[in-house]
């Protein structure tokens, strides 16, 4: 017993060693994430609350395996509560004029997909709760600690926020922000109707409006089992 004590006190001094430069490092980490996720709350904050003076136009293309089938048209606005109050446009009372300067895309021939509404209506329910993305639902996941911090490959101005479990279990957010307006460029969700297996994937794009807030400016939504694709355009954006 007794020969094996300095090479106790040996190991435990290395070990020593490793912690005392490991923590600092998991601290400047910390707070770098602490930091980055105040700025993303912030900025998200502000431009709903921009976002609450403006009207726009939402136009979703609803594609079965690649074939554009229907169009619907909605003018939206942020009701008190924050969230999108949308009004249905029939398509066909928007003439090629109107159209061009909403900055539409072209008039869809409606085909049959009655089969598939109720599928395409469940997604766009369970992806307006991911995009925008929500501030405190963010701050819930940090303290979790479902969220992680890493450069964007290839774009030393931005960064990433990737998000674990921020509606349901397994599912992932991936924001890209830029460093200097702090903005959200991008989104990513990976996630899921009701099983893992009714895989959901989007890519959201985001823009500014001249002297305005940060919106998002497309959706692509794809219901993979059923090969279901729902291009959300948002346009023609109007102070109130």
């Amino acid at each position: 017993m007794k020969r094996s004590r300095p090479r106790d006190l040996l190991t435990l001094v290395r070990c020593l060693s490793i912690f005392v430069l490991f923590v600092p490092a998991l601290c400047a980490q910390s707070q770098e994430m602490q930091q980055r996720i105040a700025d993303v709350k912030q900025v998200l904050a502000f431009n709903k609350q921009m976002l609450a003076r403006y009207t726009w136009t939402e136009q979703d293309i609803i594609s079965i395996k690649g074939e554009q089938k229907k169009e619907e048209l909605y003018n939206v606005r942020l009701g008190p509560d924050g969230k999108a109050q949308k009004s249905p446009i029939d398509p066909d009372s928007v003439s090629d004029d109107e159209r061009r300067k909403r900055g539409l895309r072209g008039r869809i021939i409606a085909r049959k997909t009655e089969e598939y509404k109720q599928y395409a209506d469940s997604i766009k329910t369970l992806i307006q709760q991911y995009v925008p993305p929500d501030k405190d639902k963010i701050q819930q996941a940090f303290q979790s600690g479902n969220v992680m911090i890493g450069p964007e490959a290839g774009d030393a101005g931005r960064y990433r926020l990737v998000i674990s479990s921020y509606i349901k279990q397994g599912d992932k957010l991936t924001l890209v922000i830029s460093k200097a307006q702090k903005d959200v460029a991008s989104l990513t969700i990976s996630t899921y109707l009701s099983d893992p297996s009714d895989a959901v994937e989007v890519n959201v794009q985001f823009s500014r409006l001249p002297n305005g807030p940060n919106h998002v400016s497309s959706e692509t939504i794809n219901g993979v089992s059923k090969k279901l694709t729902i291009t959300v355009l948002n346009s023609n954006y109007q102070l109130m």
